[in-house]
């Protein structure tokens, strides 16, 4: 299968890695895969800031970047509930209305791709150690994504998964609430990582980077011995 990578801003920027680790799942399991260079965001800074004029902008460069004869890979299921929920809202009845309709049909999260797309659950991946899955807000609400990144780290050799109290509650990112509710937010992130050590994991999981780096910054400041990894390096890990 021919399919398109998009790479979340917050990936590109803070962990390009692991941009480089989805292509390499995504061959690993026999995709072709076409990156354009010139992709930047989906919109969703913007618009969950009340910027919908900018997030329509950015929304359109996306839409005349990507292919319509290929599936559209995410690395992140905000970037995916962005495109396939709330391009409803920005390009309904609009010159671009056809070309994202195509697009919502084909634009998934890198789990429920290969999950739910290729029906494949195991690919050979070893990591050693002691982990929880985190969900995010936009996966689980937005994209209705719990299951499928499980059954994929179920099969992870070595990957002792454990499950946390609260798995389903916000981290405290939210974009800019982050910013404009500090004291809430660090709060949240704090009861999130109580939760997280009383299981005795060593390493937290999730589909989207942004909320792994708003608790990997309570970590650190924290000095606490937690790391994080996004799905797609636990994916690669081994392979």
């Amino acid at each position: 299968m021919k399919v398109d990578l998009f790479i979340p801003c917050f990936v590109d920027q803070f962990s390009p890695d692991t941009g480089f680790n989805m292509a390499k799942v995504l061959e690993k399991v026999g995709c072709k895969v076409h990156y354009n260079a010139e992709q930047t965001c989906c919109g969703l800074p913007a618009f969950n800031a009340g910027h919908w004029e900018d997030a329509r902008e950015v929304g359109e460069k996306l839409l005349n970047e990507v292919s319509s004869d290929k599936t559209l890979v995410c690395g992140a299921a905000s970037c995916t509930a962005m495109i396939r929920n709330s391009y409803d809202l920005l390009f309904q009845n609009s010159s671009y209305h056809n070309k994202y309709r195509q697009l919502q049909k084909k634009n998934f999260e890198l789990s429920e791709f290969l999950v739910d797309v290729l029906k494949i659950e195991s690919l050979g991946s070893k990591l050693e150690g002691k982990a929880v899955y985190m969900d995010s807000c936009h996966a689980l609400n937005h994209c209705h994504i719990k299951e499928q990144p499980r059954k994929l780290l179920a099969m992870v050799e070595g990957l002792e998964m454990v499950q946390m109290a609260g798995s389903d509650e916000c981290c405290g990112f939210g974009g800019t609430f982050a910013v404009n509710m500090e004291a809430i937010s660090v709060q949240m992130a704090e009861q999130k990582i109580q939760n997280i050590l009383d299981t005795g994991a060593e390493i937290i999981i999730s589909t989207d980077y942004a909320c792994l780096m708003h608790l990997d910054s309570f970590i650190k400041k924290q000095n606490i011995p937690l790391r994080i990894m996004h799905l797609a390096d636990v994916l690669a890990s081994g392979l």
